[in-house]
């Protein structure tokens, strides 16, 4: 970026300072008021009982999460008297780190495409400006943003040749929320495709030393085994529903099915096959097609495009999904914005995930535009989602068949560190 205007870097600054206000008008407000209640009861546990017995609650991240909230029990005493997120120093606090992780993104996206000032900017601006990344974080106060900042890095890394450092860092987003699953596929058509069996073997105990080391802390009171525990409690028994008021191919099955009540998915569908299984099944093909583009052409392009894919893939058909888990897609397909193959994509995903979070806010009785979650308006959110999904994953499969000599040069934070790691 040394070779950026005063006036480019003045139109970054006037994004970011946009970024800031949107949300600075959005933490204060009561946001998910029963999630953010659940996560100051956890910080209360912690700052209580001590860290390593974060576990004896029932929580639904991984170590990486336990850390934060261990902090931010450490950074506010009030946290050990705290009973809810009613006071409004405990909730902006509880929000701030998933709203930090935002201007982290974005610097991402600006450094990603740092070649091309210009979409540089709209690239950053547009992540910051763009309703549903402020929804989940500053106002919902959700943390899709720090995991998705932790495989960012992970990208960035790998892009640079760094195989062994975006391992670290796609451990500890792995490690933040289970969500993260899906993403590593297009991270193993990258490494088969750049190393050898040996060099594997070092990633793969690259992986398992930093988990081991996130979770030493907490193994002497049986952190793991309770983690474990707890995640299958929360699929089976919780959230074991269709769809979670996430417009996606499972939530058209349960306005046909369920007449806008809830369907829960460990009903047999087709035969002995239940719907989440099937959710399992269809989103497993296609992410091995993703990942097969990625190993057969992997180039800093193909693997954020496959991010992107990977992402909204998962979000469109597994069970149980989340409104705001199609977050991540949004992060890796703002890295695309200066190829006009992928950037109207990149709008629709932004737009129909803003509209679903917006109508799931209305659906629950929040305040914000008001926007109806179910009927026509869910069943055609719905199918704008699982099409733009299917266009993502034929992108990747056709990038992965374009020869260097058709394809443009690729001015990308991977270009150079991709070429000669390769």
């Amino acid at each position: 970026m040394a070779q950026w205007t005063p006036r480019q870097r003045w139109y970054l600054a006037l994004g970011v300072l946009a970024g800031i206000g949107l949300r600075a008008w959005a933490l204060p407000m009561p946001g998910y008021v029963g999630d953010i209640d659940q996560f100051v009861a956890w910080v209360r546990h912690i700052a209580e009982n001590g860290l390593p017995r974060a576990y004896d609650e029932h929580l639904s991240f991984g170590p990486v999460m336990a850390y934060v909230w261990g902090f931010l029990g450490l950074l506010d005493p009030a946290f050990r008297t705290a009973t809810d997120s009613s006071d409004l120093v405990i909730r902006i606090l509880m929000k701030l780190p998933g709203t930090i992780a935002d201007f982290g993104l974005a610097a991402g996206v600006a450094y990603w495409l740092r070649a091309r000032p210009a979409w540089a900017i709209v690239g950053a601006t547009g992540l910051l400006v763009i309703p549903a990344t402020g929804f989940v974080s500053a106002w919902w106060g959700q943390y899709e943003s720090i995991f998705s900042l932790a495989v960012l890095v992970a990208l960035l890394l790998a892009a640079r040749g760094r195989d062994m450092l975006s391992v670290v860092a796609l451990t500890i987003a792995l490690m933040t929320k289970p969500q993260v699953a899906p993403l590593l596929i297009p991270f193993a058509g990258w490494f088969i495709a750049r190393s050898s069996l040996v060099g594997l073997i070092r990633l793969a105990v690259v992986g398992a030393a930093v988990t081991l080391v996130l979770w030493l802390p907490f193994v002497a009171a049986g952190g793991p085994a309770k983690y474990l525990t707890g995640l299958a409690q929360f699929q089976d028994d919780f959230y074991a529903i269709l769809s979670l008021y996430a417009w996606n191919f499972w939530w058209i099955v349960q306005e046909l099915l369920g007449h806008g009540s809830l369907v829960n998915d460990n009903q047999a569908f087709v035969g002995p096959l239940t719907f989440r299984v099937i959710g399992y099944l269809v989103t497993g093909l296609l992410l091995l097609a993703i990942g097969y583009g990625v190993w057969r052409r992997p180039t800093a392009r193909t693997l954020a495009l496959a991010l992107g894919a990977a992402a909204l893939v998962a979000f469109a058909f597994l069970t149980t999904m989340h409104e705001r888990y199609g977050y991540a897609a949004m992060v890796f397909l703002a890295l695309l914005v200066d190829d006009r193959r992928v950037r109207w994509v990149a709008l629709a995903v932004g737009v129909v995930t803003s509209l679903n979070l917006f109508a799931s806010a209305t659906f629950a009785g929040y305040q914000g535009p008001e926007v109806a979650i179910g009927g026509l308006v869910g069943i055609a959110g719905s199918l704008a989602t699982v099409v733009l999904a299917l266009v993502l994953v034929l992108e990747v499969l056709q990038s992965s068949r374009a020869s260097d000599a058709g394809t443009p040069p690729d001015t990308s934070a991977g270009s150079a560190g991709a070429t000669s790691a390769a």
